[in-house]
């Protein structure tokens, strides 16, 4: 096992040593890229505003991208920051000495509120540039505004809560009219709803915040000095615009649920986190006396949302008395508080101080720090200058918190797209596991991580946890690219011994029954594993090795068949005597090459479930590659079994209709040894065309005749037209079997008389029976009785024939009467034909000068002409162009030999006068006349009218125009 490990890291950690030495003590591996740019760019950039405003500012507020600043006495300046450039400045009209207090904008940035210290408060849209007076609020100082994120748009604010200096929560209402600038009280109503207390009274309501939970549950947070209460209650649904009275009039007779700190500094300030626009926070801090409470918000519990609450006491260098904080703001990891000169981040995730940011003097004392909900930017201003944090990535060294914490899993969140550091997560998470005995927990870290492979197994070995081992060795083998087959090889061979060495150790302990067949089945899940199939074919050889030293013959099989090795599987099992499961191992994979190899053992033992088999395999298989295995099996098996090898054999001849002689000719052999009644039955079947016979029928006739299957033999004789042989083997047998073969030579009488006179010498010599022989004159009308006469012996009398010579008689008068029948009919035929020839020959026509040839159409009488008796007349050379293509292929020959030899009988002489009758002059020995040649091309041209005769029908089927001058013809009609 130590060289498998040790061949193992030399060849897929050789050259990691540097990285993983750096990697064990928390330095990032050298093979990823480390730009330490979070180191060069600090998570809250300040940026100071390009702004010198006319006059102090009083009070500044940011909300959706729209800032708006108190400037001096009377002044409001309006920008947003889409548009810097284009600020806009109103006025508030005030000629008295009353000064801007708080500043109040809601979420959409729409609706501005402006208390002043006078007791009053003003109201701005973002959509006009007039203030108005809210006539309803004069009298109170406000100090925190409820804003009604649900139902609040840019005309109207919806119910909202309003906290005044006096301890008192008022709900209001603020709309803009639809018909002008403004209806003519802008605020609906104002009422009073609860009133806040402390130990000595009534309190300032420092902070008001509604959130919606769960279920139409509403959840209001109010805070006074070192107050925090929690209004709980639902508002009926679809009344939502009726405001939140119901919910604090549940709480009228007694105090709502909170939270109280000893300390305070005269005021408080609590600050949300809202991940995403329009959804609800997710965690809170409260800057109270003591310190600040934060925590997360789970809106899921009944009475307090607030959860995981922690209190960050303020540090020796914060004295409430001198430089007490002024404001706070929460982001997704942080809190930052303001300090009259400086800026404070801690981290929420362990309370340290991780961000401090020190103004000079001139800027003047920090008078208040802000943060816009929407694009997570953070303001602070003093009475001269305006600042601006920008928060980026936030979260970039949370991953080391969370691992400092052990929160493993939200450490991998937050570096998961940077490897360097998610390696290092995950050996701390697995050295944390392995501390405490979580051992597969452990593996599955290790094996993602970069760290030394050999010293993470010496780690398990040594700690005598295979289980371990093998999850360890198993996630590592997933991880490894396929471009990495030695590390694979090594890898599989080393799980396989190890699940090897464990199935051993369980399988003979009872108790530890269950925990082996869950071993087994993850050795097998392993070995069938699709990812490890090429490795574990390419190495099989050492695979069965393994099996076969640790005697595991179960799942050697088991082994095989994962990689198809059907062979080994089936050899196996024979060897075993498990032929039933050899069998179906071969029936359920249909390897034909398996069946030719394992039936001749198969079917000495199972030998109808190997036909059966065989069957189901149909023409897959080649039968002729399965005889010598029925063949072993026929010469020492008894009849019984005998008839397995003849069901398949039917089955290929009857079913799969095989045409191959070897096949037909053992069915054959296999009949004439045990079913010579279905061996007759299968010849006739066959028939008796030999082309269309599939047995030899030499074989046959030799098989049947070394088994004395007579009738066997005379129909294979019949097949073969040995008559002869087949008579006399059938008179052998039975006289009327000879009958039948004696009548099959029809075509050939003289054959047929012998073979029946063959018969009855039989019967008459053998069988000494003269009715018999009679009735074989009867049977074949080629007998006669002198045929037959010189069989009998001489003291046979008359009387044996008298019968069959009288009707031998009989049939010969009637053959006279019927050639005297013949020969008159004869002689009357030729009278009627003289009479025919002598009327044609007086039979004429007359051609009038004006007739045209039928198929011309020019004047008939210019040239050589034909009449018909049908009246059509045709020119010479008109008639032979349309009969020509009509004629057989002969004699078109012949005609054209005729022509020729008309040519050549019509050359000029040289003497200027000719013979009278030289037509009819013989032209030299063995030569036609002209006359006759003449004569000839008449009987073949003029024999029958082109348009009424024979031809004309017969050319019916041929096309108009000629197929091979079809395509010349159509361009010349174009």
């Amino acid at each position: 096992m130590a060289s498998i490990l040790d061949e193992y890291e030399d060849s897929l950690y050789r050259s990691a040593s540097v990285q993983q030495s750096r990697a064990s003590v928390g330095i990032p591996h050298s093979g990823y890229v480390n730009a330490r740019l979070e180191k060069e760019t600090p998570i809250f950039n300040k940026q100071r505003i390009d702004f010198a405003p006319p006059e102090k500012i009083n009070s500044l507020v940011v909300s959706s991208n729209q800032l708006c600043m108190s400037l001096g006495k009377d002044t409001l300046l309006r920008i947003d920051l889409g548009k810097p450039d284009e600020p806009n400045q109103v006025e508030l009209g005030r000629k008295d000495e009353a000064k801007v207090y708080k500043m109040f904008l809601d979420h959409t940035g729409s609706h501005l509120l402006i208390a002043l210290n006078t007791g009053e408060c003003l109201y701005l849209n973002r959509s006009v540039q007039k203030v108005r007076a809210l006539s309803r609020w004069k009298g109170h100082l406000i100090e925190s505004v409820g804003w009604n994120k649900f139902l609040g748009s840019e005309t109207n604010t919806g119910p909202i809560l309003v906290g005044t200096a006096q301890g008192q929560i008022y709900e209001a209402e603020i709309s803009v009219s639809e018909g002008s600038l403004f209806s003519t009280n802008p605020d609906q109503y104002f009422r009073q709803v609860y009133t806040l207390e402390e130990e000595s009274g009534p309190a300032p309501v420092c902070c008001l915040e509604i959130e919606r939970g769960i279920e139409g549950k509403f959840f209001i947070i109010a805070t006074t000095r070192k107050r925090l209460f929690q209004f709980v209650g639902k508002v009926p649904e679809g009344t939502e615009q009726q405001g939140f009275s119901s919910i604090f009039a549940m709480h009228a007779d007694h105090l709502p649920s909170f939270r109280e700190f000893p300390a305070n500094f005269g005021f408080s300030e609590i600050a949300f986190y809202t991940p995403k626009l329009r959804s609800n926070p997710r965690s809170f801090a409260w800057m109270m006396g003591n310190g600040v409470l934060y925590g997360t918000l789970d809106y899921s519990r009944p009475d307090s949302i607030l959860s995981d609450e922690r209190v960050w006491v303020y540090p020796s260098d914060i004295d409430i008395t001198v430089n007490k904080p002024i404001s706070i703001v929460l982001t997704q990891f942080h809190f930052l508080l303001l300090l009259p000169d400086r800026v404070k981040a801690v981290c929420t995730l362990n309370g340290q101080v991780v961000f401090q940011d020190l103004f000079l003097e001139k800027f003047g004392l920090l008078t208040r720090m802000i943060k816009d909900p929407t694009v997570q930017q953070i303001w602070i201003h003093t009475e001269k200058v305006v600042f601006r944090y920008h928060v980026q990535r936030e979260s970039r060294d949370v991953w080391k918190m969370y691992m400092n914490m052990n929160k493993f899993d939200l450490a991998k969140e937050y570096c998961k797209d940077r490897p360097e550091c998610l390696d290092i997560v995950l050996a701390k998470e697995a050295e944390h596991c392995f501390q405490n005995k979580r051992y597969l927990d452990s593996a599955k870290c290790y094996a993602l991580t970069q760290n030394y492979f050999e010293e993470i197994a010496l780690k398990f070995i040594e700690a005598k946890q295979e289980e371990a081992l093998m999850e360890f060795l198993i996630k590592k083998l997933s991880n490894l690219k396929p471009s990495e087959k030695t590390q694979t090889t090594l890898l599989t061979t080393w799980l396989t011994e190890l699940y090897l060495n464990w199935l051993g150790i369980l399988e003979g302990d009872p108790s530890q029954r269950n925990l082996y067949l869950d071993i087994r089945e993850k050795f097998r899940t392993f070995l069938s594993s699709p990812k490890n199939k090429d490795c574990l074919f390419n190495n099989r050889a050492s695979i069965y090795e393994l099996l076969a030293s640790h005697g595991d013959t179960e799942h050697m099989v088991y082994f095989a068949v994962i990689m198809q090795d059907y062979e080994r599987v089936v050899a196996h099992h024979c060897q075993h005597d498990e032929y039933d499961e050899a069998l179906n191992v071969l029936s359920r994979h249909r390897d034909e090459k398996l069946f030719y190899k394992f039936s001749p053992v198969l079917i000495q033992h199972i030998p109808k479930k190997v036909v059966d088999a065989w069957i189901s395999m149909g023409s897959r298989l080649d039968a002729r590659n399965l005889i010598p295995a029925l063949v072993n099996y026929s010469q020492s098996a008894s009849t019984q079994q005998i008839n397995e090898a003849i069901r398949y054999m039917e089955f290929c001849v009857y079913q799969l209709e095989e045409t191959q002689q070897a096949i037909h000719n053992y069915l054959l052999s296999l009949y004439a040894l045990c079913r010579p009644d279905s061996l007759l039955s299968y010849l006739e079947q066959a028939g008796t065309n030999p082309n269309r016979i599939h047995y030899d029928l030499k074989y046959a006739l030799r098989l049947c005749a070394e088994h004395g299957h007579h009738h066997a033999c005379v129909h294979i004789y019949k097949v073969m037209e040995l008559y002869e042989e087949a008579v006399d083997l059938a008179l052998q047998v039975d006289v009327d079997l000879a009958k039948s073969c004696a009548d099959l030579p029809e075509d050939d009488e003289e054959l047929r008389k012998k073979l029946w006179l063959k018969i009855a010498r039989h019967v008459v010599q053998e069988e000494k029976d003269v009715k018999k022989a009679m009735a074989c004159l009867s049977s074949c009308a080629l007998l006669k009785i002198e045929d037959v006469l010189p069989f009998f012996p001489d003291f046979v009398t008359i009387d044996h024939f008298k019968e069959a010579i009288c009707n031998s008689l009989e049939d010969y008068n009637k053959h006279i009467e019927e050639l005297k029948r013949e020969m008159e009919e004869a002689t009357q035929s030729a009278k009627r034909i003289r009479e025919d020839i002598q009327e044609m020959r007086n039979k004429y026509g007359s051609v009038e000068p004006q007739e045209k040839c039928a198929a011309c159409d020019f004047p008939l009488l210019n040239r050589p002409f034909y009449l018909f008796l049908c009246g059509h007349m045709f020119h010479y050379d008109c008639l032979l162009q349309a009969v020509f293509p009509n004629l057989p292929a002969y004699k078109q020959a012949k005609l054209e030999d005729l022509q020729k030899k008309l040519a050549a009988t019509s050359q000029p002489s040289k003497s200027h006068h000719r013979p009278k009758d030289a037509d009819t002059i013989s032209l030299g020995k063995g030569q036609q006349s002209r006359e006759q040649i003449k004569a000839d091309i008449d009987d073949i041209v003029a024999a029958e009218c082109v348009y009424c005769g024979e031809l004309m029908i017969r050319s019916i089927d041929k096309p108009f125009i000629d197929p091979q001058k079809y395509e010349e013809e159509m361009q010349s009609w174009l």
